[in-house]
């Protein structure tokens, strides 16, 4: 049925013209997969022999490898989806037809609440869907939620090693450069603490798929002021190697 704007079009059909599970077979992989935005940890984590390549995940812009690792006698996926909604949904449907179930992202997000200090955590509980893919796998809606289970058990990890974390909602954006005064304060307003660019999308594939996924976002950048302030989002990081870390355990708890 056409409507007035494309994107709200939403097509309850299961099957795509292109499925991922036709056109890539299943690999011996871990069920369990860790989503690590952050380059520079599994860089790390390659040169100390803790991974080793599966697959590569291909694409015009080069190939993203995807990675098996060892961790107290268990096994798991470890891969950079990339940034961006559409990309990191490609890589989701994609590691779901080689064979991965439980998912546990880890990034960082801009803050819209300036308490939040950097070295806190974000779990999101449900995020504002103000990008596009999302809407391509999902009815039209302001917010998706994330399993209240994948929450608890995300929640109960960090207690346990006393890391300071908030629960609540994210903001999805496609447009890093749109985040304009107005739509920060009407964010705010709706109970928004962190904008980011994927979380909307992973929670609306994994729905659609019937897998689980949960997401951790490191505090960054502070939106919540009168002006931006960049502080440490792009600090190293010991904070990001123990957000890696936090997001094996929790997804192994999964």
């Amino acid at each position: 049925m056409t409507g007035e704007y494309p994107i709200l079009e939403f097509d309850s059909e299961r099957e795509s013209l292109i499925e991922p599970s036709k056109v890539l077979k299943p690999l011996d992989i871990p069920p369990h997969c860790v989503l690590a935005m952050y380059d520079s940890v599994l860089r790390k984590l390659k040169e100390s022999s803790c991974l080793s390549l599966v697959t590569e995940i291909r694409s015009m812009q080069g190939n993203y490898p995807v990675f098996r690792m060892e961790h107290h006698g268990k096994s798991l996926t470890v891969a950079n989806p990339g940034l961006g909604a559409p990309l990191v949904a490609a890589f989701l449907e994609e590691l779901i037809a080689f064979g991965c179930r439980k998912f546990m992202a880890c990034g960082s997000a801009g803050v819209l609440d300036s308490s939040l200090a950097p070295g806190t955590v974000v779990i999101p509980t449900s995020a504002v869907r103000d990008e596009g893919t999302s809407y391509h796998y999902i009815a039209p809606a302001r917010e998706i939620q994330t399993d209240p289970d994948v929450v608890a058990v995300a929640e109960s990890v960090l207690r346990t090693h006393r890391v300071p974390y908030r629960l609540g909602k994210t903001w999805t954006t496609d447009a890093i450069y749109r985040e304009t005064k107005k739509r920060i304060a009407r964010r705010r307003a709706e109970g928004c603490l962190a904008a980011e660019m994927e979380c909307a999308a992973f929670l609306a594939v994994a729905k659609f798929r019937g897998v689980r996924l949960g997401q951790l976002l490191a505090a960054g950048d502070d939106l919540g002021g009168k002006e931006w302030d960049c502080r440490d989002a792009l600090a190293p990081s010991s904070f990001h190697e123990r957000l890696f870390w936090l997001a094996v355990e929790v997804c192994l708890h999964l």
